[in-house]
């Protein structure tokens, strides 16, 4: 049973932190100061890098027990920890469920930890770019008869690239489930910090999110509650929830 008072005092406290302007300043120069020490590679999911922060693993494990998905879609392999971290859960909620990883380059050392791993049964790899045409063909086909579906994106961090990658994936979430956009945290960041990246300030995943709002609006909306009380958090403004 939930307890609602509990809930209500929580949620009016995490009201009153996120508009601590002294609060959210030092939380701003940690962030900075950790990114130049790739503070969110040090971790790891059941043996696996997982390349998050510890706060926003918790707030996914938080949101998948709550919509508990049949599927979970994430552009992005990386290091596959986050694949592993959503494996896992799902296999706890029992039934038919898979995840799907997408990535242009989906590197042999990588490939091989993960098809390795205890959780591989549950994890079906895709490579191409998230935008193709013929990816997007095959995870229709993957998610075919699966339901509630959830997506996150975590690939190439150009708003151009990201609002495809909305546009594109955006239908395929689940009424009530989360397309989570990572490293919106970009536009908190010095130029400095991504001068080598095709992105950075004004042009990163949170420019995508603000154009796709425009005209999905009555689809999706931010749900700031979930980064407001994470303070320390990659994907700041970007827990979108499918209406």
């Amino acid at each position: 049973m939930r307890d609602h008072e509990f809930e209500e005092r929580n949620k009016r406290m995490v009201e009153s932190m996120s508009a601590d302007p002294e609060l959210m300043s030092v939380t701003a120069e940690w962030l900075q100061r950790s990114f130049a020490y790739e503070y969110s590679y040090h971790f790891e999911w059941m043996g696996i890098p997982i390349i998050q922060y510890p706060q926003d693993i918790v707030s996914v494990q938080e949101i998948v027990w709550r919509t508990q998905p049949a599927v979970v879609v994430e552009t992005g392999v990386a290091r596959g920890g986050s694949m592993v971290l959503y494996a896992s859960l799902l296999s706890l909620l029992g039934g038919r469920r898979k995840v799907i990883g997408i990535d242009v380059d989906i590197r042999p050392h990588n490939r091989a930890a993960l098809e390795a791993h205890p959780m591989a049964g549950m994890i079906t790899l895709v490579e191409g770019s998230s935008v193709d045409p013929r990816t997007i063909s095959r995870v229709r086909e993957e998610i075919r008869n699966l339901d509630p579906v959830m997506v996150v994106l975590d690939s190439n961090h150009t708003a151009e690239h990201v609002l495809q990658e909305l546009n594109l994936y955006g239908p395929m979430v689940s009424p009530g489930c989360y397309m989570i956009v990572f490293d919106t945290l970009i536009e908190e960041l010095p130029d400095r910090l991504s001068a080598d990246r095709p992105w950075g300030r004004g042009n990163n995943p949170l420019t995508a999110i603000q154009a796709f709002l425009e005209t999905a609006s009555e689809r999706f909306e931010v749900d700031h509650l979930v980064s407001d009380r994470l303070l320390v958090t990659a994907a700041r403004n970007g827990y979108l929830r499918r209406l």
